[in-house]
């Protein structure tokens, strides 16, 4: 189970790869891109087979937590309370979800994901529009929505982050916009929580009891926390109507590719 360590592990040209690969991953996932769009494919060009490139970029993506949390302390003050609340629901999920990737048959959900990431993207381009419409409503009306949609979706989104996890962020992100936090670069703070929530769990379960390929994922986790560094200073600036339209485009875009390639 270690295919990487003929391939990257044992040479410098594919271990500089994956740590180049983990820099533009870290910073585009934490930026509210999809980290997965740059890591896999770079996993699977150094050799690993897609379910041990699938579980070493899950496991990869944890150190993208630390990295957006300091980069990120002033979207993320003040909320401690809401996230120790959110991160337990992503953290089984993520748990939950990479006992089923290793538990089931491979492709249980593949061809479902690739709508999910549809309905993700098209909520982002969305959400102005969302967030106008739960202005114009009662006090009480989107606080019953976040009550009734929070839950269910966050819980589904994780899970699948751990099953695959290509564009859960994505979705995540699009569920905090459209469930009460309108401002983007304090949802993609909350978003890169959630999802580094999920990760480490899964991580915590891959390592327990599935095969994990430690030298693909000591180059890649190692950029992915440099850019992670770098992502949420870049949502601060970037125009959020810009960010909101590169986000949903590239998720589309990975919904086109994961039709026609379906993970897991």
């Amino acid at each position: 189970m270690s295919a990487v360590a003929g391939a990257a592990g044992t040479t410098s040209g594919g271990a500089a790869l994956l740590a180049v690969a983990g820099v533009l991953a870290g910073l585009a996932g934490t930026a509210g891109g999809i980290t997965s769009l740059i890591s896999y494919p770079a996993l699977l060009a150094v050799g690993l087979p897609a379910l041990s490139a699938n579980i070493a970029n899950i496991v990869a993506v944890v150190a993208t937590w630390p990295g957006a949390a300091l980069a990120s302390r002033r979207e993320l003050a003040g909320r401690g309370a809401w996230l120790r609340r959110w991160a337990l629901v992503a953290a089984l999920g993520g748990a939950a979800g990479s006992v089923l990737l290793l538990t089931t048959p491979p492709g249980v959900f593949g061809r479902i994901v690739p709508f999910l990431v549809v309905a993700g993207s098209l909520t982002l381009f969305a959400q102005p529009r969302l967030a106008a419409r739960h202005g114009r409503s009662s006090a009480g009306r989107p606080s019953r929505l976040r009550r009734a949609v929070m839950p269910f979706g966050l819980t589904a989104m994780s899970l699948y982050s751990g099953y695959f996890g290509a564009g859960a962020g994505v979705m995540i992100l699009a569920l905090l916009l459209s469930t009460g936090e309108p401002r983007l670069p304090t949802a993609n703070a909350l978003k890169n929580m959630l999802t580094g929530a999920a990760a480490l769990t899964s991580a915590v379960v891959f390592t327990a009891v599935g095969p994990v390929d430690w030298a693909a994922v000591a180059p890649l986790a190692a950029g992915m926390f440099a850019g992670a560094t770098l992502g949420p200073r870049i949502t601060r600036r970037v125009p959020a109507a810009l960010l909101r339209w590169l986000v949903g485009g590239l998720g589309l875009g990975l919904a086109v590719q994961l039709w026609a390639t379906p993970g897991g």
